[in-house]
């Protein structure tokens, strides 16, 4: 019994040796260089839980990066706000990478971090005839123009064997969509969430929805331009660092995140908890993305919504070294 005892007591000893030591070790590292950033996010929207969680429990402060979140209502816009210099790191979809890739702005996606193929749709209302998605031939229709609102609102046409002639398509902020839904001014918008939601919830009975989910899949990225990767390249890593935190605690905190997300603060708290498990929280740089790029580019050609008549090679868009070092076997890019 004293022998067994003894035991314990060593091991219990080393334990708690390796404990102050780890501790010491920790007291001695250097404290990072903090660095300023500033990341252009559409806050109006769930995907940017992340970004949004990073800040505010201070997994950018842990990585030394004192970080200023400029909100926006669309990605389209913080797209904008990184080739204007008024940001360092953007958050956005697809459509805007792909639209500044063929205008020959020099961007770069240095990781996915969120995906999601049920937040799109269409919201048509009863009194002004829609009822059924072939009804909203020749309806006006309100959409955010070169988003995905509109890549949405074209493939779901195409599939009543509609094209985007057939309608009136009337150009609307994001955060406009429901204004002139509500007033009348449109038959139907084409858009995302939140805004649908709280559109369905405005018009009650009157509302008519329509899904986008085999339409369109969310593919949503933190974006640079070269110029950020070649100058401070160091920061990135500890960029994604921060939001690979972000991404984990959103992905099993929704009750928590509810409230914390402007996207979804105002919205029922049971609702936006049911539809959780349909959002991605995580890090990668996969393939696929590079085939939704050039999906989307021959759209923007077929539609002569872009200045390129050919599809580019989107790899050239893809900053790799950060991703290949903080989650390398999260990177399936082909290069």
């Amino acid at each position: 019994m004293r022998s067994r005892t003894m035991q314990v007591l060593a091991v219990l000893f080393i334990v708690l040796a390796l404990g102050v030591a780890w501790l010491w070790q920790q007291q001695r590292r250097p404290a990072l260089p903090a660095q300023a950033l500033v990341i252009a996010a559409n806050t109006a929207y769930v995907g940017t839980c992340a970004v949004v969680a990073a800040q505010q429990r201070g997994f950018f402060a842990e990585q030394g990066l004192q970080v200023k979140v400029l909100p926006f209502s669309s990605g389209k816009a913080a797209m904008q706000a990184v080739v204007d210099g008024k940001a360092d790191v953007g958050t956005v979809a697809d459509i805007p990478i792909v639209f500044a890739a063929m205008d020959g702005v020099p961007v770069k996606v240095l990781a996915t971090f969120f995906r999601t193929a049920k937040d799109h749709g269409i919201i048509g209302r009863r009194d002004h005839g829609v009822l059924t998605p072939a009804s909203l031939k020749g309806k006006r229709i309100g959409v955010t123009q070169g988003t995905s609102g509109q890549f949405t609102l074209d493939v779901f046409l195409n599939w009543q064997r509609m094209d985007g002639s057939e309608v009136t398509m009337i150009n609307y902020k994001p955060e406009e969509l429901g204004q002139a839904l509500q007033r009348g001014d449109v038959d139907a918008v084409a858009g995302w969430e939140p805004y649908l939601g709280a559109m369905r919830k405005q018009l009650g009975d009157t509302a008519v929805s329509f899904s986008g989910e085999q339409a369109y899949e969310s593919i949503y990225n933190l974006v640079a331009l070269q110029r950020f990767t070649g100058e401070r390249a160091a920061v990135i890593p500890r960029l994604l660092q921060a939001i690979e935190q972000g991404s984990a605690w959103c992905e099993r905190s929704p009750q928590e995140a509810q409230p914390l997300l402007p996207a979804t603060a105002k919205l029922n708290r049971d609702e936006v908890v049911a539809a959780w498990p349909t959002y991605h929280f995580g890090l990668e740089l996969d393939q696929s993305l590079l085939l939704a790029f050039e999906d989307r580019a021959r759209w923007a050609i077929r539609n002569r919504l872009a200045n390129a008549r050919e599809v580019p090679n989107f790899l050239d868009n893809v900053y790799l070294e950060g991703m290949g070092e903080v989650r390398p076997t999260a990177v399936t890019v082909i290069h």
